[in-house]
């Protein structure tokens, strides 16, 4: 148990160590999620205050137009009225009374009267009375008096009130018989007549229009907006309020309007939750959509991660599996991304230690057999010269120059093979050994060959391997001349940081079965000496210089062979060694 809990404290330490993968995660989360979050709720801080204040402006535009539509109303019933009142002002009209007219001239004045009163009306207004103190109406005859009654506010109006009295809403239930319009709710409007000239003292003008419109109005109001109307007259009256329990609350959304005419006050109150619902519901999506989009963001950064580190451990196996020895390890490269490019490096990186290590090998296999050879055919150089120095004064003694001659030049050629103290020469050296040896083939075979260098003095300072052109002569003399006869061209020019050897002859040629594996470093076993000198010579400046250096043989059997080499200027330093140019 202790164990168990060291180990997960040492888990949970800021300083253990975590997969890339789990950085990677949470970097891309905290990348994603971050803005997404802030994104959403900006939009819906933004969206929220541009819906409330849209409502904000619908409701109290709605409001203001219901205040329009109802002065539109009253107004219309106010100038009526009006019109009226100033018509029984004129003193011609003092003899109506609050009876039936019983002369001509009563019935006349309740004629015309009556024609004003009809003239009047519009097609919203259902009746206009003048009703007297006794019960007697003048208008239309339709109408019960003594039904007046039910109207609430009819019946509760004061016998002293004078001027305008507004009835509100109420149904028409004061038909003198049962008609299509009973029950139709209108809008009235009471006036008292106070006329001086003592014409319908008492009286009170009754005008009523259709509601119908109006409250069909309030009724959209209410259900689009969800408010609770209520309209009061300036004595707290309640002229109209939408039907159902509300309890109203200081945290409510309040429209109000004033009516100009009679001081009606229209109040919407909205309850906070129903004003604010729709900012509820973008709020509630964007909970939603962020909480998707989190998920989302979630699923497709573990994915990516887990295709990401899974590379990412493939190329750790192989790099542990070069690391134990096995060259041959490579990766799958899946696409041309970073990741990609990594795995194409470290298979050209892997290829390439491995063409090394075979280089390496190679040059040591080389190395340990030309140890092998040197140490078979080691002789003795001081015996070996004076063996020649012998011979050659008892040449001179006998007469035979050419011998003495040929002596001379072959003690020289041996000198410079012979001579391993220095692995790379001067090329002035390497000609020197040349000219000496053409001087034996020449005493060897007569004048029959014709030799011809070009190369620039400057150039005979840089270095090339030592005994590296000796043999590719001999090679001519012994494969391509027949009998020494043949010409024999060699041009050494500048290439750039390099120098360009060509190295032709007309002689045999090779053939070209035996030219496709002349430089071939693992032939079966050569019979005599043809090629070994060019194998050889192609080795050397490989092993110097680098794998991309060496020997190009261009030959047709018959014609001639050219041997092109190229390798970088090097010129010898007071210490001895080589320094590239």
């Amino acid at each position: 148990m202790n164990d168990l809990l060291k180990r997960l404290r040492i888990r949970l330490q800021p300083s253990a160590y975590r997969s890339i993968r789990t950085k990677f995660l949470v970097s891309f989360l905290i990348v994603t999620i971050i803005p997404l979050l802030s994104l959403g709720a900006m939009s819906y801080y933004q969206s929220a205050k541009v819906i409330n204040s849209q409502f904000g402006k619908y409701g109290e535009n709605a409001v203001a137009q219901l205040e329009q539509q109802t002065s539109s109303y009253l107004n219309r019933m106010n100038q009526t009225t009006e019109t009226i009142y100033t018509y029984l002002l004129d003193p011609a009209w003092a003899d109506l009374g609050d009876q039936p007219p019983s002369t001509y001239s009563d019935i006349m004045d309740k004629n015309d009267l009556e024609s004003l009163l009809k003239a009047l009306k519009t097609d919203r207004t259902t009746g206009i009375y003048i009703i007297t103190r006794t019960g007697y109406y003048y208008g239309e005859n339709n109408l019960d008096v003594s039904k007046l009654t039910a109207i609430p506010a009819w019946h509760t109006m004061p016998d002293s009130q004078s001027g305008k009295y507004w009835l509100g809403f109420y149904p028409q239930s004061h038909g003198m018989n049962d008609t299509a319009d009973a029950g139709m709710p209108v809008l009235g409007l009471a006036v008292s007549i106070n006329n001086p000239y003592g014409a319908l003292k008492g009286s009170k003008i009754l005008i009523e229009e259709n509601a119908e419109e109006l409250l069909h109005m309030f009724k959209l109001f209410e259900n689009d907006t969800k408010a609770h109307l209520r309209i009061n007259d300036s004595s707290g009256r309640v002229i109209y309020e939408t039907a159902g329990a509300f309890a109203s609350q200081s945290s409510d959304i309040v429209w109000n309007k004033t009516i100009a005419v009679n001081g009606w006050n229209i109040e919407s109150r909205l309850p906070a939750a129903s004003f604010y619902r729709s900012s509820g519901i973008i709020r509630s999506n964007t909970i939603i959509v962020a909480t998707a989009s989190c998920l989302l963001a979630f699923g497709l950064a573990y994915l990516f991660s887990s295709r990401f580190t899974v590379r990412i451990r493939r190329l750790r196996d192989a790099m542990q599996k070069v690391s134990f020895g096995k060259l041959h390890t490579r990766t799958q490269v899946e696409a041309k991304d970073e990741l990609g490019v990594l795995d194409i490096s470290f298979n050209n990186m892997v290829s390439g230690i491995q063409t090394l290590v075979g280089e390496i090998e190679q040059s040591e296999r080389l190395k340990k057999e030309a140890e092998l050879k040197a140490f078979h055919y080691q002789i003795n150089p001081h015996l070996l010269f004076n063996t020649l120095n012998s011979i050659q004064w008892k040449a001179r003694l006998q007469g035979a120059e050419d011998i003495r001659q040929m002596l001379y030049h072959l003690t020289k050629v041996l000198e410079g093979n012979l001579d391993i103290s220095q692995e790379m020469i001067p090329l002035g050296s390497e000609l020197k050994i040349i000219e000496h040896y053409l001087k034996v083939q020449e005493i060897r075979y007569g004048p029959v060959f014709t030799y011809k260098l070009e190369c620039e003095e400057q150039l005979k300072r840089y270095l090339i391997p030592r005994m590296t052109l000796q043999p590719l002569f001999e090679n001519i003399f012994f494969h391509g001349f027949e009998d020494g006869q043949g010409e024999i061209g060699l041009t050494i020019r500048e290439a750039g940081n390099h120098l360009r050897l060509i190295l032709s002859d007309n002689g045999a040629g090779i053939p070209a079965a035996k030219l496709e594996r002349l430089l071939l470093p693992n032939t079966e076993k050569r019979k005599g000496r043809g090629g070994l000198g060019v194998q050889n010579a192609n080795q050397k400046f490989k092993l110097h210089f680098g794998p991309q250096f060496g020997l190009n043989v261009q030959s047709i059997h018959g014609e001639g062979t050219t041997i092109i080499i190229e390798w970088p200027k090097k010129e010898e330093n007071p210490h001895g060694n080589g320094n590239s140019d």
